[in-house]
């Protein structure tokens, strides 16, 4: 089952450029503890976001880098201050802090109310939504909603938003390995368990990227918030019955 979740995530990622931090938390906690969910949840993601990330070619990641550097710091420097709180946060509250945030946001963006902001957006807008992605991500290994709203608050392209999360979802997730290397969650026990959801990971990746390859801006976009919407609602589920 564990391998199964694996699969479909990278299905979902391959998709819509995110998720599988989501649906690989969501599923894998349903089958074993929420620490061992999170760990095996970070070399898959690790490993899918270079590929996306990489996917256009280096140079393409790079000017990402350079065009989102303000995000990038404040999420990095979050997400290694709140990965100490996964063994001192109860889980409920954990996946309430992920699921409602997630569902507010799929439902205004689904109800027609969508964010506006300037390409680029101010350096305050920028760093604050990176803030709050990295303190999510820190302790959950979720950091995708927040990014999400920026990138889908500026308008961005099809293939330019699913670079973009590529490289910042990447470079966050080498972040949260380096710190949950340093919490523990990473250890000779649970490394293994995160490799072997690697093959399937990937497999659904591939399968994923064709098929956002065939679909045009506005169904990338719809698909991106259903999405989100089942995710926030699954979390929101999981915390009340936690």
């Amino acid at each position: 089952m564990c391998l199964a979740v694996g699969l479909f995530a990278g299905v979902v990622k391959g998709l819509v450029g995110f998720a599988m931090p989501m649906m690989m938390i969501s599923g894998l906690g349903a089958l074993v503890s929420p620490e061992l969910a999170l760990a095996g949840l970070i070399v898959p993601t690790l490993l899918t976001n270079g590929w996306q990330a990489l996917r256009q070619g280096p140079r393409a990641a790079w000017a990402s880098i350079r065009k989102f550097w303000r995000f990038l710091v404040a999420g990095g420097v979050m997400l290694l201050l709140s990965a100490q709180l996964v063994r001192v946060l109860p889980v409920p509250v954990m996946l309430a802090a992920i699921g409602v945030p997630i569902t507010i946001f799929a439902l205004s963006q689904m109800a027609g109310r969508q964010l506006r902001l300037a390409a680029p957006p101010s350096a305050r807008i920028e760093a604050g939504i990176g803030a709050f992605a990295g303190f999510i991500g820190g302790f959950s290994g979720v950091w995708g909603p927040p990014t999400v709203a920026l990138l889908t608050a500026m308008n961005t392209p099809k293939q330019e938003q699913m670079r973009v999360q590529g490289v910042i979802y990447g470079l966050g997730a080498v972040a949260l390995l380096g710190a949950h290397i340093t919490s523990g969650v990473i250890s000779r026990a649970t490394l293994p368990f995160s490799v072997m959801l690697v093959v399937p990971a990937l497999i659904g990746m591939g399968i994923g990227l064709r098929l956002q390859d065939r679909i045009d801006q506005a169904q990338f976009r719809r698909a991106t918030m259903v999405v989100l919407l089942l995710a926030g609602l699954n979390l929101i589920r999981r915390a009340m019955f936690a």
